[in-house]
């Protein structure tokens, strides 16, 4: 049975409401909780973005729930640095917290003044990263120069169980790529075809039999006049290409390339739907294709409805 689970959008919320809503979410009857690790966020409308390594802390203490991240190691935030806060996560809360890991958005990680570099470096520098990772949960010490630099690091705090180090993809390439190294994959939802696609480059790369996970990007609400409108107001940047969203610098900029996106063309980037049966179906499809792990991203604003909802309607067709 896959595991449903909860994703609490620093990006939209501040991060002391996101915990009651985590804690509220568990209470529902979602199964676990998600998290991406921003420094800005998307547009100006979203208007927060909290730090989640403290916040996670804070989720895995007042709940129950298994929880995990997304971040890009090796820009602003050093990978013996990730390395640490995750085995320190993973020491105080044993088999309840897992690591995603990507090549990142300008978006957050060129604040540290850096060059941005082109994709086929940014893989490189997070090949490097997942090395230096998995050295330091091994206990190893470890000296690394290359694109990133180690010097005489050991971490002396390590949980007994080692973390997943989950890749993350949003291209059929970069899932295929990711299946050699990852210990899994997490992607974000679409057509059944396309995620199809993406399992079997994930697979065909040395992924076959790692766990599969899948981030939802939905909108539900009363009438899908209302969806639609939380969906354009809140995330119409899904609705560019992979390749200018990691290019974009700052939520102004986004805001601007988004000026011409309508409402109506959320309905082909998102899972927009009043219709509880239909989110069913998606997820339900979603299962069938092999997903361990489902977290559900409401990305409107109504967030204790959505919780509750779907926890009374929705997520005990999957228990």
């Amino acid at each position: 049975m896959a595991v449903i689970g909860y994703h609490a959008s620093h990006e939209q919320f501040a991060p002391s409401q996101l915990l009651k809503w985590t804690q509220r979410a568990e209470s529902a009857g979602f199964q676990s909780f998600f998290s991406s690790d921003h420094f800005h966020p998307w547009s100006e409308a979203q208007g927060q973005s909290g730090f989640s390594w403290s916040w996670m802390g804070a989720a895995l203490a007042t709940t129950t729930l298994p929880g995990s991240m997304i971040c890009c190691p090796g820009y602003r935030q050093h990978p013996a640095v990730v390395a640490q806060a995750a085995a320190t996560l993973a020491e105080m809360f044993e088999g309840r917290f897992w690591l995603a890991v990507g090549s990142g958005q300008a978006l957050n990680e060129r604040i540290t003044g850096e060059h941005w570099p082109t994709k086929d470096h940014r893989n490189a520098r997070l090949a490097e990263c997942v090395q230096i990772i998995r050295a330091l949960w091994a206990g190893e010490t470890v000296t690394h120069r290359g694109l990133v630099k180690v010097e005489e690091a050991k971490l002396y705090t390590r949980p007994q169980e080692t973390p997943l180090l989950i890749g993350a993809a949003v291209t059929e390439k970069t899932a295929e790529w990711v299946g050699g190294w990852a210990d899994g994959l997490i992607t974000t939802s679409r057509p059944p075809d396309e995620l199809r696609k993406m399992r079997d480059a994930f697979q065909r790369g040395g992924g076959e039999g790692k766990p599969l996970f899948l981030k939802v990007g939905l909108s539900w609400a009363r009438t899908h006049e209302e969806a639609q409108r939380g969906a354009h107001q809140q995330w119409r940047a899904v609705a560019f290409p992979s390749e200018l969203l990691t290019e974009l610098r700052t939520p102004r900029e986004f805001d601007q390339a988004g000026k011409h996106v309508r409402p109506e063309d959320m309905d082909s980037v998102l899972r927009v739907s009043s219709s509880l049966a239909q989110h069913a179906e998606w997820i339900a499809a979603d299962r069938a294709l092999g997903f361990k792990g489902i977290t559900l991203h409401n990305i409107n604003t109504n967030q204790e409805e959505f919780i509750d909802v779907f926890g009374e309607k929705v997520l005990p067709q999957f228990t």
